[in-house]
């Protein structure tokens, strides 16, 4: 049984690999290097869910990195649970073969309470007083203070929002480090996501890429140094290649001028009312699930949505089976934006009525992606000066708003999801395996698994 690592890079495509990564360059060189095709949606819940099962979203139920829970009638986003996996996972499968295997899954999602032998995932802490303070989870318990003794606490606010940089992923490398050196697992899989940032905030601007391909091809450079010196057979995947975009659509905005959402008014500012809307959307980078309640409305929305600008695709349920997306998580219609267009949550007409989280990194009460978290408001004067106030507040005990993050979707300038890519933009496998040049997002999990029992 081989030693194996699969190091997920996050927006690593043929596009960027070049004269700004000499050391992934150089590697890739020797190796084989394939064309994943996307996921519909080409998201990281999605994307890394469909690669570990070897499934598709309709079979394994995750259809993006939130959906509606019609249990609960509200949208949830980022859960980590993953029982939420309605598939086995690679590891459950190499141990039918080998009971003996054993698996280490360093930072890639749904990664509390699975069967890997050894885990950790971003978990902050959320305490009476309202401070969220940085941390992670772990399993076995004790591997997180193990590895916060010998690193430090996981830099939770370098890994999102807008002071995210280089030391999250240096972090997790040199956490996958001292996991293999502690524990020496058969499979490990370690999730980098570094290029992310800059490829959302920024796009393919090269004021700000070079730095930041240099910066992740150093983490890269050491890693895979480390591991191929311990004998350790490592391949590189992408979930994902991060394209251009200019254009943000409003769903929420659409179905409220139809009469559509159900949105509460507390304290003078607005809340959608997903489950007393007859419709809305849950959008999700390039992708939006539309959730009708109200069935007698749903031909008149998706002849709305067909009809709007920057909306390459409107699945219905036909749509949906053609795409693997025909799932009971998924919206009665699913949007997927064109290649320069993509979906905001947003649902109010007059900032001055967004709710308080709009202006907050706040993952979990928006119901949708923001990118717009990584990025500070560009129309708030000496803003810097005021976060240091705001977080010497918070430390003196006092609660405060980090009423920081901007009301403008045109900010954003990258974006992914979407199925309509250029070979160059597409996510890459690079590996000593022989494989096609262009291969399925589920024969990732075959991949894998063949690698490691041959």
């Amino acid at each position: 049984m081989k030693k194996v690592a699969v190091i997920n890079v996050i927006g690593l495509s043929k596009r960027v690999l070049g004269e700004h990564t000499p050391f992934l360059s150089k590697w890739a060189a020797k190796k084989n290097i394939a064309n994943v095709e996307p996921v519909l949606p080409a998201v990281t819940c999605a994307v890394q869910t469909t690669y570990l099962t070897g499934k598709w979203p309709n079979e394994h139920g995750i259809v993006g990195n939130g959906w509606f829970s019609k249990e609960a009638q509200e949208v949830q986003f980022w859960k980590q649970s993953n029982q939420l996996v309605q598939a086995p996972n690679v590891w459950d499968n190499i141990r039918k073969t080998n009971p003996d295997f054993t698996c280490a899954n360093m930072f890639w999602w749904y990664n509390m309470y699975s069967t890997a032998d050894y885990s950790v995932t971003p978990r902050p802490q959320y305490r009476a007083d309202g401070q969220k303070v940085p941390d992670c989870y772990s399993y076995p318990a004790d591997l997180r203070d193990r590895l916060q003794a010998e690193l430090g606490t996981f830099p939770l606010f370098h890994f999102w929002g807008p002071k995210t940089t280089i030391k999250s992923s240096e972090w997790i490398a040199d956490a996958s480090k001292k996991v293999h050196e502690w524990h020496n697992p058969d499979l490990m899989l370690v999730y980098l996501p570094h290029l992310d940032y800059v490829l959302q905030k920024y796009g393919h601007d090269e004021k700000h890429l070079p730095k930041d391909l240099a910066e992740i091809d150093k983490v890269c450079e050491d890693l895979i140094t480390y591991l191929e010196a311990k004998g350790v057979e490592v391949s590189v995947i992408s979930e994902y290649g991060i394209t251009n975009v200019e254009r943000p659509i409003h769903p929420n905005r659409v179905l409220r001028d139809m009469g559509l959402l159900g949105i509460r008014e507390e304290n003078g500012l607005e809340l959608l009312d997903a489950g007393a809307s007859k419709a809305f959307a849950v959008a999700d980078h390039q992708i939006a699930h539309v959730y009708v309640n109200d069935k007698s409305q749903l031909a008149a929305v998706k002849k709305r949505f067909e009809a709007e600008a920057g909306v390459a695709l409107v699945l219905d349920e036909e749509g949906k089976k053609k795409y693997h997306l025909d799932h009971e998580r998924s919206g009665d219609l699913v949007l997927v934006g064109d290649d320069k267009s993509w979906f905001t949550y947003y649902f109010w007409e007059d900032d001055a009525k967004a709710p308080d989280y709009a202006r907050m990194v706040d993952i979990h009460k928006k119901p949708g992606y923001d990118p717009a978290e990584m990025l500070l408001d560009p129309r708030q004067k000496l803003i810097i000066p005021k976060i240091i106030f705001k977080v010497l507040k918070k430390k003196l005990g006092f609660r405060m708003v980090m009423d920081v993050i901007p009301l403008d979707a045109t900010l954003v300038k990258g974006s992914h999801g979407a199925v309509n890519l250029q070979d160059e933009d597409k996510a890459i496998f690079i590996s000593s395996q022989k494989h096609d040049a262009n291969i399925a997002p589920t024969a990732i999990h075959d991949l894998i698994m063949n690698w490691v029992l041959r």
